[in-house]
């Protein structure tokens, strides 16, 4: 791995963090928080192609809804990616306020941003990997 970078944001008496993960051209997010982190969803892409999210079931046969922010941060930060980014998301807060849902929305988004922010300034280095041709094989 290249680099980790954390990044957190406090609103609402609850803490987002986003752990960054850079792996040679790629880029691995962990989105967590709150009173319960856990793994609800994984939203992944790659260059040229649309967004994919896998939701986790969660309690009395409902699934996760950690792709509201999964999704986002894929929407601001995978066009500073040059290879694949997944992001992992699971914030939990007992007994959420309808204020503290309204704050997740620009939680993610200024996460979103520092990470962007981030991505900007220590560009991503790396090298193509090489492969065998069709007429070559491992001696």
């Amino acid at each position: 791995m290249q680099s980790v970078q954390e990044f957190t944001v406090t609103k609402e008496h609850y803490t987002m963090q986003a752990a960054l993960f850079v792996i040679t051209k790629d880029v691995l997010a962990v989105i967590t928080g709150g009173d319960h982190p856990h793994i609800g969803d994984v939203t992944a892409v790659a260059k040229g192609e649309e967004p994919q999210t896998v939701r986790y079931p969660s309690h009395d046969g409902r699934f996760h809804k950690d792709d509201f922010l999964s999704e986002r941060l894929v929407k601001k930060v995978a066009p500073l990616v040059p290879g694949s980014l997944t992001v992992l998301a699971g914030v939990h807060v007992d007994h959420i306020t309808k204020t503290q849902l309204i704050q997740a929305g620009p939680m993610i988004d200024e996460l979103a941003q520092q990470v962007a922010a981030w991505l900007l300034a220590h560009p991503i280095q790396f090298s193509d990997a090489q492969y065998y041709g069709d007429d070559e094989q491992p001696s």
